[in-house]
């Protein structure tokens, strides 16, 4: 059934713009995090034990994902029943306050245990932002894009949500580079997170204009929560979803977020080196999105995304080898072979969870498959792959791992719908 959106479709540069904008300032508080765990590690976990610190810096960020399932619920209801802009807006707002409150957060040293659960507060209310803004941006222009063109307009979101990593990698970069290594322990770490703020103020002024998605006009008044229609009806879906995104999760948190502090703690590279080889791959896989996107439109999502997924399953292994070496142009080659699949699964992951969706639960279902999958096993991920090395002395257990989520993710792929130039489906009311 052709949904309103695709009769007669005339989405301009800005609404793609201020669809993907969002994106960017949460992916680069999550990555400013991510990177900069070793030193919040230690100033609100502080232990003699550096690895202690560490395990909790990480033990916080799968707090933060944890708590995307219950954003699902509140970003995926408003998304449907009172509209994808004001869901995309409200998430952005909380989001950059958060954000900026970790910033001027007191750390162990000065108000004690209330930091560390302080810390954690915030970061739920991150993951609870994030966890609409991503589905809902999705959603938002997935339903607007030409047919032909889908997945090269979703592409973009996966551009911004890269850029937003490959910012936020930056940013931590340039302000250790400058500000050296004791200043950034002491209160140069707060810098990238106060500048998220700035980062929000920019999304919310370019997203006051959006123009609501034409599919809400179509929706029957006084129908179910869309919650309840979804775990009841849905239900298959949303696990399909939530395997569907095992491994490019699974993946990215690895040899991205988890890598970052291994190189460091584990293989000796400074920060800084560690942060250039991340920013270096994040480049790549910005650049390839939006070619991907068209690969997608072009070849279909099905055979894009068997490629990428048995990919991963042969490559983890000799891939992060490379990563093992002492020699920083090897480590740089190992992840950027990962970058070139992982890129393309995150942007033929988007079309395939609009197309396979009807149209009244849409930003609840995708919310819920994706951030479950997200909040429990790709948030975790770095979590478990440190706890899996130092139970197992094995440096290779985060490559099983990422294999066994490959495996899961073969499983869900079969029998799945092609939905390359096909129209949405509609309301199954």
């Amino acid at each position: 059934m052709q949904t309103p959106s695709e009769t007669n479709t005339t989405l301009t540069s800005r609404t793609v713009v201020a669809g993907t904008i969002g994106n960017v300032l949460e992916w680069y508080d999550f990555a400013i995090y991510g990177f900069l765990a070793p030193i919040v590690g230690k100033l609100f976990f502080p232990s003699d034990d550096p690895f202690t610190s560490l395990l909790a810096a990480f033990g916080v960020l799968a707090v933060g994902y944890a708590a995307r399932p219950v954003g699902s619920l509140l970003f995926g209801y408003i998304g449907d029943k009172s509209g994808r802009k004001p869901a995309l807006l409200l998430s952005v707002i909380l989001m950059g306050a958060s954000t900026f409150a970790i910033g001027l957060l007191p750390d162990h040293s000065q108000i004690g245990a209330a930091a560390p659960v302080l810390l954690i507060v915030l970061r739920s209310l991150q993951g609870i932002s994030v966890a609409g803004e991503y589905s809902d941006s999705i959603v938002f222009l997935g339903e607007q894009a030409p047919i032909a063109r889908r997945g090269y307009i979703l592409s973009w979101v996966a551009f911004a949500s890269n850029g937003g990593f490959l910012f936020g990698c930056g940013v931590s970069a340039i302000v250790s580079t400058l500000l050296g290594s004791d200043v950034m322990d002491a209160w140069g770490w707060r810098i990238p997170f106060l500048l998220g703020a700035g980062v929000a103020g920019i999304a919310v002024f370019v997203r006051r204009g959006l123009v609501e998605s034409p599919v809400m006009a179509q929706q029957p008044q006084g129908a179910p929560s869309p919650i309840t229609v979804a775990l009841r009806r849905d239900w298959r879906l949303i696990i399909r979803i939530v395997f569907l995104v095992t491994q490019t999760a699974v993946g990215y948190y690895i040899f991205f977020i988890y890598a970052a502090s291994y190189l460091t703690d584990r293989m000796h590279f400074s920060t800084t080196e560690a942060l250039n080889i991340s920013a270096l791959n994040l480049l790549v896989m910005v650049s390839i999105a939006p070619f991907a996107g068209l690969a997608a439109d072009r070849l279909g999502r099905k055979p894009l995304i068997w490629f990428v997924t048995t990919g991963s399953l042969i490559l983890a292994w000799p891939l992060w080898w490379l990563m093992h070496s002492e020699n920083l142009a090897v480590v740089l080659a190992g992840q950027l072979g990962f970058s070139l699949l992982n890129g393309i699964g995150w942007v033929v992951i988007m079309p395939i969870m609009v197309e396979m969706l009807p149209a009244e639960t849409r930003c609840t279902t995708l919310a819920l498959g994706y951030n479950l999958c997200l909040g429990f096993i790709g948030g975790t991920t770095p979590l478990v792959a440190t706890y899996l090395v130092a139970r197992t002395a094995n440096d290779f257990s985060p490559v099983y791992y990422l294999m066994a989520a490959s495996i899961l993710s073969l499983v869900a792929i079969r029998g799945l719908r092609e939905g390359a130039r096909k129209p949405l489906l509609g309301s199954s009311g």
